[in-house]
């Protein structure tokens, strides 16, 4: 089973060609460097409006069969960042420890990472995931979290994720 990845650039200037979307495209490298499996993204590059963040959420897990959303941007303070609200919106069960562990691990860089807001959530049989906007920061956000994403998709029934063990090993329990 090929593994749908959705990557949504939540961004005003982005989606109005004020600038280059470059958060969508850092997912899309990454993942790209750390999957051995199949996957094939499914990309929106959307303004940071919450009710048009929920309806793409709710339609790449519901119709386009997404097992992982990544999201990149509207997560810090501003007005204008809903995406931590529009993901909980959606989600049946929130997982806090990815945010907890991505700001962790972005305070060892810069002071402001306790701004940040990133979150995930479970909707349905998909891991719904806010990382920030910079290219660097989603990378390094990746790296903290990714070892844990393939198991939870297990776990979600979702397809059977490889990742690139030179790179990120997954992790999954030993089986008895």
């Amino acid at each position: 089973m090929i593994a749908r990845i959705g990557i949504v650039t939540i961004s005003d200037r982005a989606s109005r060609g004020d600038y280059e979307d470059r958060g969508g495209p850092a997912i899309r490298e990454y993942l790209s460097e750390v999957l051995t499996s199949d996957w094939e993204p499914v990309a929106r590059v959307i303004p940071d409006e919450q009710p048009l963040v929920e309806q793409t959420l709710r339609e790449l897990v519901d119709d386009q069969g997404c097992s992982l959303v990544i999201t990149t941007g509207g997560t810090g303070p501003a007005a204008r960042d809903i995406t931590p609200e529009a993901t909980e919106a959606v989600c049946e069960k929130m997982m806090p420890g990815f945010g907890e562990l991505m700001r962790k691990v972005s305070l060892e860089k810069v002071p402001t990472a306790i701004l940040s807001r990133q979150t995930a959530g479970i909707r349905g049989k998909a891991l719904l995931l806010n990382l920030p906007g910079q290219p660097k920061a989603i990378a390094e956000c990746l790296d903290a979290v990714f070892p844990a994403i393939p198991y939870c998709i297990d776990l979600l029934e979702g397809p059977y994720l490889t990742t690139n063990e030179d790179r990120i090993q997954a992790f999954r329990p030993k089986r008895k």
